[in-house]
């Protein structure tokens, strides 16, 4: 068996353990799970976790600059605006949303994006987005595409979704789903895990994955064809995301970045959140727990700080930029997570306490470029994350928060 041999090869013959218990749909299963492995990737991958942290070296952190829109006069802010409704018109620009989790954390059963946050309308994640791509669309004249990247957990769940909502009358043909790729999971001695005695452990390989995913379904040529320069990405789980924002891309087109983030100011010196900043002379985010307290704390002459601009998880990238990323790759990160898992030895479903998850992180495409326009908001007006089930960040707060932008809504429902 040439799959058996190329497991052999890379010392993962395990996976096949079961082969002669399964049936012909089972045996189907595991040998295209195997078949879809790239097992050099994966020996790589568990070499470098090893020496990843010797390997790191000391990195100068410089601060980086931004555009101010919280101070930005009306008049600018409207001709900015303006610049990107322009753009939008001539269907430069497409909306790209993340959606490829599940509402666990929130006690729902189903994908996050299909999560009701308890408004009056008691419209999904999903709807809420879908509403603003439809107020965009209008002023714009013309439908905004609209990418959803999925993943294989949510995906089947996500179409039926929409289809039984009937695509929240934004039209079918406006709106494309696409699942995110998968990656193995091992253990700490290097072999990779089972899931079922005829599945592989997987997971999504992570937000940086996003534009390998949309190569892999021939998304770049479609959005060429159609004459689509510009991506803007967000994540599902933020209900005051401006969607296709034309002031967003009135500032990208005008600044002339390849890539442009959004960004607000941090609350306190130490929150826990990634921050943007130039890592030897590239653009990139800091991790809370890598920048050090000293710069986490330092204050210009105004009492910002300077190290402050938040990742929002709001990007806009030129589509060049994007394919390259595609192609480029970017590196993967190593989570030690806890996994259910079949024991080889048993056959039995067992509990490893630390497992090797492998991510790809979309920010690490910021260091491939040369600058990077980040563009600082208000936090209250357009960052509200379902994340929790109680407290901060939860569906509560985004509800609060949500219903204080939207009155007029409040008021109709």
């Amino acid at each position: 068996m040439t799959l058996l041999n190329k497991a052999k090869e890379f010392k993962q013959e395990h996976l096949l353990a079961f082969y002669d218990e399964l049936s012909e749909e089972q045996r189907k299963n595991i040998l295209s799970d195997i078949e879809n492995i790239d097992f050099s990737l994966m020996k790589d991958l568990y070499e470098n976790v090893a020496c990843a942290k010797a390997q790191k070296g000391a990195e100068c952190i410089s601060p980086i600059s931004c555009t101010d829109a919280t101070v930005m006069a009306e008049d600018e802010k409207k001709r900015l605006y303006n610049k990107g409704l322009e753009s939008l018109k001539k269907g430069k620009m497409m909306a790209l949303t993340m959606a490829g989790g599940q509402g666990t954390r929130l006690g729902h059963t189903g994908p996050k994006g299909t999560y009701d946050i308890g408004l009056p309308s008691h419209k999904s994640l999903f709807e809420i987005q879908c509403c603003g791509l439809k107020k965009v669309s209008e002023e714009a004249g013309c439908k905004v595409l609209w990418y959803i990247m999925t993943s294989h957990i949510n995906h089947a769940e996500t179409v039926a979704f929409f289809e039984e909502h009937n695509y929240f009358d934004y039209g079918k043909e406006n709106i494309v789903f696409f699942p995110q790729a998968m990656i193995p999971a091992m253990d700490k001695d290097g072999r990779i895990l089972l899931e079922s005695k005829y599945s592989v452990n997987k997971s999504p390989n992570g937000n940086g994955g996003l534009f390998s995913s949309l190569k892999q379904i021939g998304g770049f040529e479609e959005l060429r064809k159609k004459g689509i320069t510009r991506i803007f990405i967000c994540g599902i789980d933020n209900c005051l995301v401006k969607m296709a924002d034309p002031l967003f891309l009135g500032y990208f087109e005008e600044a002339g970045y390849k890539v442009a983030a959004k960004s607000f100011i941090k609350r306190t010196a130490d929150e826990k959140a990634g921050v943007f900043c130039k890592k030897d002379g590239k653009p990139a985010v800091i991790e809370y727990t890598e920048i050090p307290s000293e710069l986490a704390a330092l204050q210009d002459e105004n009492g910002v700080w300077v190290y402050g601009d938040t990742n929002v998880l709001n990007y806009i990238f030129d589509i060049d930029t994007a394919e390259f990323l595609a192609t480029a790759g970017m590196p993967y990160h190593t989570a030690v997570k806890k996994l259910t898992h079949i024991d080889i030895a048993t056959g039995e479903e067992a509990i490893i306490p630390d497992a090797y998850k492998f991510e790809l992180f979309l920010f690490d495409a910021f260091t491939s470029i040369d600058d990077l326009g980040v563009f600082r908001i208000e936090r209250t007006e357009e960052f509200a994350p379902v994340k929790n089930a109680t407290g901060v960040d939860s569906a509560e707060s985004a509800r609060e928060m949500y219903m204080e932008i939207h009155k007029e809504e409040k008021e109709n429902e």
